[in-house]
């Protein structure tokens, strides 16, 4: 593994940097099952995420299919505003292919990769070290032929041989990369090691200054996020992330996460970005109508949950003031408002609170008779309709014994 590094450099410290979002909602996302999307999705997908203001829109694998190339020059012709990238595997092919579909782009990307851990280089690829760094040194010069703006990813960089990594970036750099992205491809880093890998490489590669690095983290151990900071506090300047994280296996960093993030915690996460915040939970929620599955109810930031509260307690405190429960406001995100959803745990004040948008205000003892039978009704059911309520404003007639 990278030896750990503790001692910050003088660039980490600077107290405001920008950190570029690149977006691979429609390249690792699209990939993954189940959200697979038509031309037309993937374009109308292209023009929101733009208006969301990534930076860096990853549009696809060229080479992949007639319909994937043709979706891309589509989005680099009528999506302006982010740099629009194609992903290459470091092949001739792949590379011309991807060059071809940015084409029509105001600013164009081509993103090209190769395996570098031996594990990969060995059963995957069957070529040896220095076969890697020959291919990478020419096909790198190629991207470069035809775009200025060249990414290239060592795939599976964290279990790379470090000595290794470190000669594979400064090949890449030496052909005309511009941006290093050194991926967690199979999701296996801790925070610690993520940024170690990336403070070694800042360290010891050859004209790394001028090179942007990048971070592209899978959550196969629910760590995506967290890596994706621990590595921009390593003096990483992009980070590669999807809506919704979706993704190869269990999905990629989650954007809406790591903008929230960044703007929440700016008191120990001094860093800017591009992303309209507003416009997290609409392109969320455009990304779920696309896909053939939606998000879990209690998903970070865009889930149907995420500013709702059930508990009576917690009901109290957002009534009196959302601070208590709530770090940053539903309409900061894009989300209409805040709910309090009334079921057992529920407490007379958010009850209370309801009928009087009900139109119906209660007094203290009409409401304390009503919270009774809510609570009895709430033991029997599990989702509360306002004509339950309406209807437990009249108590059920007691049968006579004798009837």
């Amino acid at each position: 593994m990278f030896p750990t590094d503790p001692q910050p450099t003088q660039k980490e410290q600077a107290p405001e940097s920008r950190v570029y979002i690149f977006d691979t909602t429609l390249r690792d996302g699209e990939q993954s099952p189940g959200c697979t999307m038509h031309h037309s999705e993937k374009l109308r997908m292209a023009h929101q995420i733009a208006a969301l203001g990534v930076d860096i829109l990853e549009a696809g694998f060229a080479i992949a299919s007639d319909g994937d190339a043709h979706s891309i020059r589509a989005i680099a012709r009528e999506v302006r505003g982010p740099v629009i990238a194609s992903l290459a595997r470091a092949k001739r092919e792949d590379i011309e292919a991807a060059a071809r579909s940015i084409e029509p782009a105001a600013r164009g990307r081509i993103h090209t990769f190769l395996s570098t851990s031996d594990l990969h280089l060995g059963a995957k690829l069957k070529i040896t070290r220095e076969q890697a760094i020959d291919q990478i040194a020419d096909m790198v010069a190629l991207a470069r032929s035809y775009a200025e703006d060249v990414e290239f990813s060592p795939e599976d960089a964290t279990r790379t041989d470090p000595d290794f990594l470190v000669k594979v970036c400064e090949v890449a750099i030496q052909a005309g990369a511009t941006t290093l992205n050194l991926p967690d491809t199979v999701g296996y880093c801790i925070p610690e090691d993520y940024a170690a890998m990336f403070r070694t490489v800042r360290r010891r590669v050859a004209g790394i200054d001028n090179i942007v690095l990048s971070a592209h983290c899978h959550d196969d151990l629910g760590l995506a996020v967290a890596n994706s900071i621990a590595a921009i506090e390593a003096g990483v300047r992009q980070v590669e992330c999807a809506v919704n994280g979706i993704g190869e296996r269990a999905g990629n960093a989650a954007l809406e996460e790591i903008a929230a993030i960044l703007t929440v915690r700016r008191d120990k996460l001094p860093y800017s970005h591009g992303i309209v915040m507003n416009q997290l939970f609409p392109t969320s929620q455009m990304l779920t109508a696309c896909i053939s599955f939606g998000i879990a109810p209690n998903k970070a930031i865009v889930g149907a949950n995420a500013f709702a509260h059930a508990a009576g307690i917690h009901q109290h405190g957002v009534m009196v003031n959302p601070l208590t429960y709530e770090i940053m406001t539903p309409e900061s995100v894009g989300v209409p408002s805040n709910s309090l959803v009334l079921g057992k745990h529920s407490g007379r004040r958010a009850l209370e609170q309801r009928y009087i948008e009900l139109g119906q205000p209660l007094t203290r003892e009409q409401l304390n008779a009503v919270y009774t039978r809510f609570t009895e009704l709430a033991d029997r059911k599990k989702t509360i309709y306002d004509q339950d309520l309406l209807s437990l404003l009249k108590p059920e007639p007691k049968v006579s014994a004798l009837a």
